[in-house]
């Protein structure tokens, strides 16, 4: 159960990171979290690293990792934003935020920018409905918005203003 693409660093943080949250089979979550954090998805080499460390099969690990919606297996851009699509987002116009985002980065949803500076994606809900339409950019929220706003906020973060 060689990890065949696996480097020596990949190998050692793997330990390292195992090290620190514990082989045992409940773990396999707080194991993955623990890469995510460290690298903002899960890279192929690293968790079949860890599962070599754990001595257990890379499908195992993947197994869990699918499941999980909060599993990333692509690079994240430097800033997330998320577009609120829950019921009074939606009807107040979040497909429009989503359209003028995407346009404005020339990334679908779902996607991330050549650039590496940001990633779209929509939610159900981030509880704000009162604020509706809503986005939220790294941990920060934007309410009330209308394509032109949402289109002035994102050249802000490209332009590094925030």
């Amino acid at each position: 159960m060689a990890c065949k693409d696996c480097s020596n660093a990949v190998l050692e943080e793997a330990r390292q990171i195992v090290k620190e949250v514990g082989s045992e089979p409940e773990k396999v979550i707080p194991l993955l979290q623990e890469i995510q954090n460290r690298h903002s998805y899960l890279p192929d080499d690293l968790v079949e690293a860890v599962a070599e460390v754990m001595e257990v099969p890379a499908a195992d690990i993947y197994g869990v990792a699918t499941f999980y919606s909060q599993f990333r297996f692509t690079p994240m851009g430097k800033h997330l934003i998320k577009v609120c699509k829950g019921t009074a987002c939606h009807v107040s116009g979040a497909d429009l935020l989503t359209a003028s985002i995407s346009d404005e980065l020339g990334v679908e949803e779902g996607g991330t920018t050549e650039d590496m500076l940001f990633t779209l994606e929509t939610v159900a809900c981030l509880g704000c409905c009162s604020l509706a339409p809503v986005v939220m950019i790294d941990n920060k929220v934007y309410g009330k918005l209308t394509s032109s706003k949402v289109r002035k906020i994102v050249k802000e973060y490209k332009d590094g203003k925030h």
